[in-house]
C-alpha cells in the first residue's frame, strides 16, 4: 500500500512541477500547436499553444515508478515493465507525429500508413513477450484468453497450437491497442478532456489491480470448485504504475485544463491509450475495460457513425464529429463540455467496478 502512495505523490509533484519548465522550454524553441482548418472556429485561439505535453507525463510516470521501487528497494516486475515498454513506444510514435507537424508547419504529421506501421510494431512485440516470462505459478504477462472480468475459458486464442495462439492473440492485441489509442486520441479534442477520462479510467484500474492482489485463491466446495481468485501476474506492481500514471496525470491537469497552457499531443494520446490497453490485457479485464472506459467508446463510434453515414447516405448524423465538437457547434461552453464528459466518464467506469465486484461475491463469482 506504501508504493502505492508513494508513487502517486511522485508523479504528482514530478508532473505539477516539471511541467511549467517544460512549457517554457517549448515556448522558447516555438514548438506550439497547429489547429485544422476545418474544426470549431473558437479553436482558432488555442493556435500556438505547446503540444508534445505527452513527454512530461511519460517521464513523471517513469521516474514516480522507477524512484518508488529504488526508495523501497524492491524490483520491478516485468508485467509493468511491458506495459511502460507499450507506453513509451506508442508515446515515441505520437511525438514523431506531433514533431513532423511542428517542424514542417502543418496541422498533418505521420501519414495514416506510417503511424499503422508504427503501433503494429509496438503492439506485437508487447504481445509476443505479454505471453512469455511466466511466474512459478504458470501465470504470464498476458494470456491467450479474451477475458470480461477474467479470463473466458471457451474464448482461449491458443486452441490452434502454439504458433497459431501467439498469432491471434497478436492480432487481438493489436485490435485492443488501436482501439484505445485512437480513443484517447480522438477524445483529446477539448482542455483537459483526456486527462480527466484517463485518470477515471486508470484510478478504477488501481482499485481492480490492487483487489486482485488481496485476493488469495481459496477453494470453497459450497461455491463450487475455486473462487476469489485471479490469474493476473504481479497485480500490487500493477497499481503501483496506475498510482504513478493518476499522479503524472493530476499534475499535468493542473496546467492542462481550460484555458490549457499546454496540449499532450499525440505524444500523451497515444502513450495513454497504449498504457490502457496495457492495462487491460495485464488485469485480464480486456472486455469489462470498455465499459470502465465507456466515454471512449462512445466518442470513437461517434466518429465511425459519422464516416459511415455520409459515405452511405451523404448526410451527416452530428454537426461534427468526434463528438465533443458536436456540443460547441449546438454552442455548449466548452467547460460545460468537459465536465458532462467527466461525469459521464466517471459513471461508467463505477458501473464497470461493480460488474468487476459482482463477479467477486459468493456464488456469483465465475
Amino acid at each position: 500500500m506504501i508504493a502505492i502512495i508513494i508513487a502517486g505523490a511522485l508523479g504528482l509533484a514530478l508532473s505539477g512541477l516539471g511541467t511549467p519548465l517544460y512549457i517554457k522550454l517549448l515556448v522558447k524553441r516555438g514548438y506550439g500547436q497547429f489547429i485544422r482548418d476545418d474544426g470549431p472556429t473558437s479553436h482558432a485561439t488555442k493556435r500556438g499553444t505547446p503540444t508534445m505535453g505527452g513527454v512530461a507525463i511519460i517521464l513523471a510516470t517513469l521516474l514516480a515508478y522507477g524512484i518508488t521501487h529504488l526508495v523501497l528497494w524492491t524490483s520491478p516486475s516485468i508485467t509493468v515493465g511491458l506495459v511502460l515498454l507499450l507506453m513509451v513506444g506508442l508515446g515515441i510514435v505520437g511525438f514523431l507525429d506531433d514533431y513532423i507537424k511542428i517542424s514542417r508547419q502543418r496541422s498533418l504529421g505521420l501519414t495514416a500508413r506510417a503511424k499503422l506501421i508504427g503501433q503494429f510494431v509496438v503492439a506485437t512485440g508487447f504481445a509476443v513477450l505479454a505471453l512469455l516470462f511466466a511466474d512459478s505459478d504458470g501465470n504470464a504477462p498476458a494470456s491467450s484468453a479474451i477475458s470480461f472480468v477474467r479470463d473466458i475459458p471457451w474464448l482461449d486464442l491458443a486452441f490452434g497450437g502454439t504458433v497459431v495462439g501467439f498469432i491471434l492473440f497478436a492480432i487481438w492485441a493489436n485490435f485492443l491497442v488501436a482501439a484505445w489509442s485512437n480513443g484517447v486520441n480522438l477524445t483529446d479534442g477539448l482542455d483537459g478532456l483526456a486527462s480527466g477520462a484517463t485518470i477515471m479510467f486508470t484510478a478504477a484500474y488501481l482499485i481492480i489491480s490492487f483487489w486482485q492482489w488481496r485476493q488469495v485463491c481459496n477453494v470453497d466446495l459450497e461455491a463450487g470448485g475455486l473462487v476469489h481468485c485471479y490469474g493476473a501476474r504481479d497485480p500490487l506492481d500493477t497499481a503501483v504504475l496506475c498510482a504513478a500514471i493518476i499522479g503524472a496525470l493530476v499534475g499535468f491537469l493542473w496546467w492542462n485544463t481550460s484555458p490549457a497552457k499546454i496540449f499532450m499531443g499525440d505524444t500523451g494520446s497515444l502513450a495513454l491509450g497504449g498504457a490502457l490497453a496495457g492495462l487491460t490485457i495485464v488485469t485480464r479485464t480486456e472486455i469489462l475495460g470498455a465499459i470502465i472506459g465507456g466515454l471512449f467508446v462512445i466518442i470513437s463510434l461517434s466518429v465511425i457513425i459519422q464516416v459511415t453515414s455520409f459515405k452511405l447516405t451523404g448526410k451527416r448524423v452530428f454537426r461534427m464529429a468526434p463528438l465533443q465538437h458536436h456540443f460547441e457547434l449546438k454552442g455548449w461552453n466548452e467547460v460545460t463540455i468537459v465536465v458532462r464528459f467527466w461525469i459521464v466518464a466517471g459513471i461508467l467506469a463505477g458501473v464497470g467496478l461493480g460488474i468487476f465486484y459482482l463477479d467477486a461475491l459468493p456464488g456469483l463469482a465465475s
